[in-house]
């Protein structure tokens, strides 16, 4: 990909950034701000780069299939989801209020192009790889992309879908794990620890890519490298919470958060000085 698209797919992860960071101001009970922001580059990517989508043709049969099991993610996936025509941009404002069609975890009796609603974590992975199967099943040719949250890979659901997904040889699927190291409750490896992660999801039987999760060329490089034969492929990517705001980077008070118009102020400054 040349030097210019890499640099827009950049420009677009900032915007979705600065959109996380109003939408934070904008609602009055505050949003999921720090795994949304450390997700922007991989929502610049998927949406603007590697899945095949029609904002127009919501139910085009060849689409591919993107689904968003960390649903906390929502901020940005909506502004990624409207920046790329499915809704209005405008849409943000209305973040989360009564009727809205955008809300705290994806809702797709509401939200335009949503394959599946989100809630508990650990729901995505275990309904992506029924729809990989299903794809399989069809000798379709599109493909599936889950985003999954490393907290969420607490959830023994996860594992079985690890487990079902290589038996069932799914190499139209590809997980993405958002390794920004916190969940809600602090650092995951206090928490519940993961490691060593790479190991583990290589020993299921899957195809492990590990990636800076916050540069677009070597997601691009990870999204675009041919699966291994009859493997579903795992993208580890290791990312920082709250990225590209210093005061909420690499913390779990990030997770979720209102901000007053100072602090709102001070972010998009920050995020202006990337673009």
């Amino acid at each position: 990909m040349s030097d210019e698209n890499v640099k827009n797919l950049e420009y677009i992860a900032n915007e979705i950034r600065r959109d996380v960071i109003q939408t934070a101001y904008d609602c009055a009970e505050g949003v999921h701000v720090g795994g949304s922001l450390s997700l922007a580059e991989m929502y610049s990517v998927l949406f603007f780069s590697v899945a095949k989508l029609d904002p127009n043709n919501l139910k085009w049969a060849d689409r591919d299939r993107i689904i968003l099991s960390k649903g906390h993610g929502n901020v940005g996936f909506s502004a990624a989801m409207a920046r790329r025509g499915f809704f209005p941009l405008e849409e943000l404002k209305n973040f989360d209020k009564l009727n809205a069609m955008l809300s705290m975890h994806v809702d797709k009796h509401r939200m335009p192009g949503v394959e599946i609603s989100s809630g508990s974590l650990g729901h995505g992975l275990p309904v992506s790889v029924g729809i990989a199967l299903g794809g399989k099943l069809d000798q379709a040719d599109w493909q599936v992309y889950c985003i999954l949250g490393d907290g969420e890979m607490m959830e023994g659901s996860n594992w079985e879908a690890l487990m079902s997904g290589a038996h069932y040889k799914l190499d139209n699927l590809t997980a993405i794990v958002d390794r920004n190291m916190y969940c809600i409750g602090g650092p995951t490896e206090e928490v519940m620890s993961l490691e060593p992660l790479a190991d583990k999801i290589r020993d299921f039987g899957w195809q492990l890519i590990e990636v800076d999760g916050n540069d677009v060329e070597q997601l691009l490089d990870a999204f675009n490298r041919n699966h291994d034969t009859g493997k579903p492929k795992l993208i580890l990517a290791n990312t920082i919470k709250g990225k590209g705001v210093s005061f909420l980077e690499g913390k779990a008070s990030s997770h979720f958060a209102h901000f007053n118009s100072e602090e709102a102020a001070r972010a998009l400054a920050e995020l202006e000085q990337n673009v």
